[in-house]
């Protein structure tokens, strides 16, 4: 028998945070792009920045249809994914790669636990099936070779961090 979750996260709060780690994605990739654009793994990342872009589009449509604010710090997740994306990529595609496998591994867990949190029904969908892209997009990073980026756990360990306090900050602003 599942335990239920003690502490749900008020639906406004889920869906702000969630559209601020969109928001935060797209410009990552976009931020990736902008390095590395011309090379073998543009086709990759403009493929996942298209499904992030999905992704943002249908929390802008949940934000209003359940009357909910977006983060007060936007410029901020505008600001840092564009800078985490321009840094990783400049630091090669293995890190570039490193940070996709990092950030998609953070929202997989906040995914999983909102999709154990969240009662049956079209928003629970919702959340499967975009984490189950976000985990795509993991293995994909894995698949070019993230992990072989000289300090990958290190690298991995504070974007991770960094994903964690986006998510706490989000919840609040």
């Amino acid at each position: 028998m599942k335990k239920p979750n003690p502490n749900p996260e008020p639906l406004e709060q889920m869906l702000r945070v969630d559209h601020a780690g969109e928001y935060g994605a797209n410009r990552i990739y976009e931020g990736q792009l902008k390095i590395l654009g011309k090379s073998k793994l543009a086709p990759e990342l403009k493929h996942m920045l298209e499904q992030e872009r999905e992704h943002l589009k249908k929390f802008d449509e949940l934000l209003v249809e359940h009357k909910a604010r977006p983060s007060a710090l936007m410029p901020l997740w505008h600001i840092g994914g564009i800078a985490l994306g321009v840094g990783s990529a400049l630091l090669g595609e293995k890190a570039a790669m490193a940070c996709t496998v990092a950030v998609e591994e953070a929202i997989d867990e906040h995914y999983q636990e909102q999709e154990e949190a969240l009662p049956e029904g079209d928003l629970k969908e919702i959340v499967k099936k975009f984490r189950a892209e976000e985990l795509e997009h993991r293995d994909k990073g894995l698949e070019h070779h993230a992990e072989e980026m000289p300090g990958y756990e290190v690298f991995t360990g504070i974007i991770k961090g960094g994903c964690k306090a986006a998510i706490w900050l989000a919840k609040r602003f």
